[in-house]
């Protein structure tokens, strides 16, 4: 069994894939990850090293290294989930702050169904705030599995969940409470409305999208 990544090696397949995508077909030299990353070519290349350990990257001598299929993989996902929470930070909460520096922190608490959960959420967006395309990657998801995290909106018909996370306005949020919606709280689809708790109610579909439920 591989071992995690940890979120130092996730920084260097993020600049690693960064310099790639410019030029697909040359070695990427250590130098150039050094500088990106703002340590020393020793300490770049002892990164390096481990990244080719665990089958991210080929050495070429006196070149530098490439990515290997496996660490394509792996860096277009860090790189997908900083552009994903770019557009989230952007678009929902209306950040004002240091975009980039923010999304590169919650980037690395993203789990696989928490990231798809997000992506479905912002309507799969296929460009970051500033105009780069996101990575994608394949995958398939079955709605029915217990445990999985998704928008209300998709939750299947007649499945129980609980309510994880509010992606809401301070105005949304007065109009769940209004409702004794928070998180939590137990809800059920039902044929063309939800019961929260035992209560029927009924949410727009834009306010469906908002609310993250984990199946049970």
């Amino acid at each position: 069994m591989s071992s995690p990544i940890l979120e130092e090696q996730e920084m260097y397949l993020k600049v690693l894939y960064e310099v790639h995508i410019v030029d697909p077909e040359s070695p990427i030299r250590t130098s150039q990850v050094a500088e990106a990353m703002s340590v020393t070519a020793a300490s770049a290349s002892e990164m390096l090293k481990r990244l080719g350990v665990k089958g991210f990257v080929n050495h070429i001598p006196y070149k530098g290294v490439t990515l290997t299929e496996n660490g394509i993989e792996a860096a277009s996902r860090v790189k997908r989930r900083e552009s994903l929470m770019e557009v989230f930070l952007v678009s929902l909460l209306d950040f004002d702050g240091d975009i980039k520096d923010a999304a590169c922190r919650l980037e690395h608490a993203l789990t696989d169904e928490l990231e798809y959960s997000i992506d479905r959420l912002l309507g799969f967006p296929s460009h970051a705030p500033d105009g780069a395309e996101i990575p994608r990657i394949n995958r398939e998801i079955n709605f029915g599995i217990k445990g999985v995290l998704l928008p209300l909106n998709v939750l299947p018909e007649g499945m129980v969940s609980s309510i994880e996370l509010l992606v809401i306005d301070s105005t949304d949020e007065k109009t769940l409470k209004d409702m004794n919606i928070e998180v939590g709280m137990k809800v059920e689809k039902t044929n063309s409305d939800f019961l929260v708790n035992g209560l029927k109610i009924q949410l727009s579909n834009n306010m469906q999208s908002r609310i993250l439920v984990r199946t049970e």
